[in-house]
């Protein structure tokens, strides 16, 4: 590297340094992938080497896990990258908000997830949009489960429209628990990630955590709660609307969908679309917009969804063209 330039980080507890450099230095190999540096790791430091906006992101991203392990964060390769998005120039402002569950701690792996955290604490309703990936429904779980820790709330309602079977379940076979399960998963999922086994099944069992199909929701009016409704996206405006006038006394609700990935029927609009239109300037609701780079999942999964914004661009483009011919 003829422009490099070097920096030198110092570290005073060995023992966290172990665990930032990781097995066989792998945290500093995928660091070095990801931000084209060259590590050395001697002692209580760590010698970069790349070009100097190279070098200043992989000291913010050193400095940055360095502080996660010291407040007790075991890192995971999804820490890595989410440290290397957020120390890019514009990753400044990410927020330095985490989420503590009794499994884990979830901090802001990417910008658009720094401004959701923030969202999450500004907001009563907060609408949360973009690709499968970006942690959308995931750290709403967790935020709902922090302040259920924390005795903030009662109840946890966690909800998806079961388009697939037109809410229509009767058909399936099964009881009801196994008729619905298959669209609800994602959300169990999320829960066991937060929360021991046994805990998640008491709450299940007691009613303070709820995990239905939107239907379900007809009729109630919800205190003392947080409601996720996910998959937004697949409801229609009359029952969005359902479930927004479902918020009761000290209650909050995040409403997640991908607006690519619309499996309504052709010539009904969305109900989150719609809502979105109609709640544009109302007092207490948030928005965040996820994109391409706010994808946490697999580097592959994010070159995906690019691909897929690309396509679509060039068809609005395309059919804007034709419009003006």
């Amino acid at each position: 590297m003829s422009d490099a330039t070097h920096v030198r980080c110092e570290f005073p507890d060995n023992g966290l340094l172990q665990g930032l450099v990781g097995p066989q230095n792998s945290n500093l190999h995928r660091l070095e992938q990801r931000l084209n540096v060259v590590l050395n790791h001697r002692g209580n430091t760590i010698t970069i080497e790349g070009t100097p906006d190279r070098a200043q992101m992989a000291e913010r991203t050193l400095y940055r896990l360095y502080d996660q392990l010291a407040k007790g964060h075991e890192l995971e390769t999804g820490d890595i990258d989410g440290a290397v998005r957020t120390a890019e120039p514009d990753g400044d402002h990410v927020s330095e908000l985490a989420i503590r569950t009794r499994k884990k701690q979830i901090g802001a792996r990417s910008i658009g997830q720094g401004a959701y955290l923030k969202a999450l604490n500004d907001h009563e309703l907060v609408f949360a949009l973009g690709p499968a990936g970006t942690g959308k429904t995931y750290i709403a779980v967790a935020k709902a489960v922090s302040l259920k820790m924390a005795g903030v709330i009662d109840r946890i309602i966690l909800s998806r429209p079961a388009v697939e079977a037109g809410e229509r379940l009767g058909f399936l076979p099964g009881d009801m628990r196994e008729k619905v399960d298959p669209y609800l998963r994602p959300l169990y999922d999320a829960l066991y990630d937060m929360l021991p086994g046994d805990q998640v099944a008491k709450l299940l069992v007691s009613g303070e955590i709820e995990v239905a199909p939107l239907a379900f929701m007809r009729g109630r009016t919800l205190a003392n709660s947080f409601i996720i409704l996910d998959e937004a996206q697949n409801t229609t405006p009359v029952q969005m609307k359902m479930a927004l006038t479902r918020i009761g006394e000290n209650s909050r609700m995040v409403v997640t969908g991908d607006l690519s990935q619309i499996d309504l029927p052709r010539g009904v609009k969305s109900g989150l679309e719609d809502a979105l239109e109609t709640l544009d300037s109302v007092k207490g609701v948030g928005l965040v917009r996820f994109s391409a780079r706010d994808v946490v999942r697999h580097d592959l999964v994010t070159r995906i969804v690019e691909a897929y914004d690309r396509r679509d661009a060039k068809r609005k483009e395309r059919a804007s063209e034709e419009r003006s011919e």
